[in-house]
């Protein structure tokens, strides 16, 4: 079901459900239900074989009224255009609700990067890079990881628009490895934002999170480091996690040391010690206290959402919930963090790095961490006060918030 779902036709739907709640103006609502602009590349990469083969690829601007756009790149087989369109909508709402003078952007190039050789992803990342340098820059676009792209990725995308330049230019990239500018506390600010907001949800709830426990759907950076801090923060115990192999789980508790051990080195989840396989859907309806989706968009549907057991959904992946399972959710008092809050660590942290790069000064990891604390409590209030408010859940909340902010930017620069 999940593969016939339009991730871009269910970010339209969520505005249009926050917008009847806000009375949104009529014309702002037209002007932020699509992209301001976006751009269509192909990409020519001389492959290991001698072949030269041409992907497609995009970069969106969703809408730049609150600052220079700011999103990730994605490599992924399934990539489309909806997709990104999509993400970059909810981009726009993140650095919104979080507080952040950016705007929304999102990128992707259809490719499978585990049948690629390092150095045809280096020629990919580059020749994209030169694709799109005129979309891109500190003061306008600025990309960060996403979906099979990684530090490594980012430091050849920000070497060649640097060399494109004349001049290094750490700023147009975030996420790069520190050598290069990165930020101290980027690598699991994504999973650290989300635990913050799943501890001050716990709070509202009466909820002791001590041996409370948590199943995670994905273990790629974000779910991995979900499970290492929910122990070390909030005592959570990990009894299942999942992958594209499939779910392991022990309703003792994972040793999660073990478990992460063994995808780092053999990359697939299956066969870890001291677990059992879990058919990987049975994972997101299992009886726990938390449920993190990591994975990908549509997971959670009107055809399972009603047997979720969860107190907490933390939704650390992007769009895993459907509208229809929101209602469902809401309905039967399971408390869900949406994801443009659950997973705006990234973005913020990303952020911190910009204004680092611009001063050529770096921060302390421990600062990093304390100004994310700052920014991730403060959202999650602004949501929850929101959503009693106007008597809706968190989805709807949150996109007041966010969209209100982003509203007023665009009547401010008399853009309606």
């Amino acid at each position: 079901m999940a593969d016939k779902l339009n991730s871009f036709e269910i970010a339209q739907r969520q505005l249009d459900r926050a917008a009847a709640v806000m009375d949104l103006d009529p014309t702002i609502h037209a002007l932020l239900r699509t992209p301001m602009r976006e751009m269509h590349v192909s990409v020519p990469v001389r492959m290991d074989d001698g072949n030269v083969k041409v992907f497609r690829g995009f970069r969106v601007h969703y809408n730049d009224a609150l600052g220079p756009a700011k999103g990730g790149i994605r490599f992924h087989p399934d990539e489309t255009i909806d997709t990104v369109r999509a993400l970059s909508a909810w981009m726009t709402w993140k650095c919104s609700v979080i507080g952040l003078p950016l705007g929304g952007g999102k990128g992707g190039v259809i490719c499978n990067p585990k049948e690629m050789s390092q150095s045809e992803l280096q020629r990919l990342s580059r020749e994209y890079v030169r694709a799109v340098g005129d979309f891109i820059g500190p003061d306008v676009d600025v990309p960060a990881p996403d979906v099979y792209t990684n530090p490594q990725i980012m430091a050849w995308m920000m070497d060649e628009y640097s060399v494109m330049h004349g001049r290094n230019v750490p700023g147009v990239i975030t996420g790069k490895p520190l050598v290069l500018g990165g930020s101290a506390g980027r690598h699991d600010a994504t999973a650290r934002g989300a635990l913050y907001c799943v501890r001050e949800a716990a709070k509202r709830l009466g909820m002791d999170t001590a041996g409370r426990t948590i199943a995670i759907q994905g273990c790629g950076n974000a779910g991995q480091y979900a499970a290492i801090l929910g122990q070390q923060l909030l005592g959570l115990k990990p009894v299942a996690i999942s992958d594209s192999s499939g779910a392991v789980y022990n309703p003792r508790g994972l040793d999660v040391a073990a478990v992460v051990a063994h995808k780092r080195s053999t990359g697939v989840l299956a066969g870890a010690p001291n677990c059992e396989a879990l058919p990987p859907d049975e994972l997101l309806t299992l009886d726990v206290d938390v449920l993190m989706p990591a994975a990908i968009e549509n997971q959670l549907t009107a055809a399972n959402a009603g047997d979720v057991k969860a107190r907490i959904v933390a939704e650390l992946a992007n769009g895993p919930s459907t509208p229809e399972a929101d209602e469902i959710l809401f309905d039967k008092g399971v408390y869900v963090i949406p994801d443009f809050l659950c997973n705006a660590g990234g973005v913020t942290v990303s952020y911190f790095e910009q204004v680092q790069n611009a001063y050529r000064f770096y921060w302390r990891e421990d600062n990093v961490y304390e100004l994310l604390d700052e920014r991730m409590t403060a959202a999650f209030q602004a949501v929850a006060s929101a959503a009693e408010k106007y008597g809706v859940h968190n989805r709807v909340a949150a996109y007041t918030v966010a969209v209100g902010r982003v509203a007023e930017a665009c009547k401010l620069r008399g853009w309606v």
